[in-house]
């Protein structure tokens, strides 16, 4: 079975990398000695200590290893649009409701960078899926729980 690539620009890569030597460089050994210091304590069956530092070592394996497995089945795509007239990955999107006419300025990114409280939508949220492949001026629908329409009003980077 082959495994889907995941989209990734060249930031979102760059901090990948950046955690990836934090966890192994900083996190892991911190741990290791946290393990040895609860060992040197003594018993282990009820060393609280030892235990969360155990469960510690298990979620920074879990995280390095995810990294590991989004870093080497990465797709890299540009941080510039392959065409500036359309909504697509890397595009910077201004977007207002036709509800409330508020305005709101996202960036389409792949799904393991998204953070839509720092305005990185996905390209598969509803949002950035309903904008992906339209202009400036196209009033698109959102196919949420709530379906809602948006109009374009700017598009770069």
């Amino acid at each position: 079975m082959a495994t889907e690539k995941i989209e990734l620009t060249k930031e979102g890569q760059a901090k990948l990398e950046k955690e990836l030597r934090h966890l192994i460089d900083v996190d892991r050994p911190e741990v290791i000695e946290q393990l040895k210091e609860a060992r040197a304590q003594g018993d282990l069956s009820e060393n609280a200590d030892y235990d969360a530092a155990r469960n510690k070592q298990a979620e920074i394996e879990a995280r390095i290893k995810e990294i590991e497995f989004q870093l080497a089945n990465a797709k890299i795509i540009s941080d510039k649009p392959k065409n500036a007239n359309t909504v697509s990955l890397g595009s910077v999107v201004t977007i207002k409701d036709l509800e409330d006419n508020e305005e709101a300025t996202y960036t389409i990114v792949g799904t393991v960078e998204s953070d839509p409280a720092k305005g990185l939508i996905s390209n598969v949220s509803p949002l950035g899926a309903a904008l992906i492949g339209h202009k400036v001026g196209d009033e698109v629908v959102v196919r949420a729980q709530h379906e809602y329409k948006v109009e374009i009003v700017k598009l770069g980077k």
